[in-house]
């Protein structure tokens, strides 16, 4: 097995940070997942609508997009199951028909209300190998990466994939040829 650089000096994809941080969330949030579908019958997409409007109150579907950093589009869909499923509610705004606030139902109150402590159980056995000097460490740090990532432009990294067609933009690889 080849030795891991770690984060100062990556061998592999699998010393990146990214790929670090999205095997944590893929292992340390299935259980979360879990409890949401299995015993809610929500996404994790629909979790984290719920949770946004539960923080912010009613948004407009592209704040709630925003606030909840999800593309606009899944944000819509989602929104649709979560009124089918009688959690949110659309307030059409008087003059302008096109315009509607979300908000959460009784029902996607009480929802939140019984979610939430049960997400915050597996929030705390996540963070509970860390001493408590430690998780203000990584709070401080995460800030810290979040204002990074938050000032790299959109455009870094190249055009976005058009994946409604289900295709992507060619190849451009050293060497390769579109």
């Amino acid at each position: 097995m080849a030795q891991s650089g770690g984060l100062t000096q990556p061998q592999s994809i699998s010393d990146l940070l990214l790929f670090r941080i999205n095997r944590l969330l893929s292992v340390g949030g299935a259980p979360v997942i879990r409890l949401c579908e299995g015993a809610y019958g929500i996404s994790r997409r629909e979790w984290r609508l719920l949770a946004a409007m539960a923080d912010a109150g009613g948004l407009m579907p592209s704040q709630l997009a925003q606030h909840a950093r999800l593309d606009r589009a899944r944000t819509s869909k989602a929104i649709t199951s979560l009124v089918q499923k009688k959690l949110v509610q659309r307030e059409v705004q008087l003059g302008d028909k096109r315009k509607a606030l979300v908000h959460l139902t009784a029902s996607g109150r009480a929802l939140y209300a019984t979610l939430f402590p049960q997400v915050l159980m597996i929030h705390h056995e996540l963070l509970g190998v860390l001493t408590p000097s430690e998780v203000a460490l990584l709070d401080g740090l995460l800030d810290k990466l979040q204002a990074s990532a938050d000032g790299v432009p959109e455009h870094v990294g190249g055009p976005k994939a058009d994946r409604r067609r289900g295709s992507r933009s060619s190849v451009h690889a050293p060497g390769l040829q579109a």
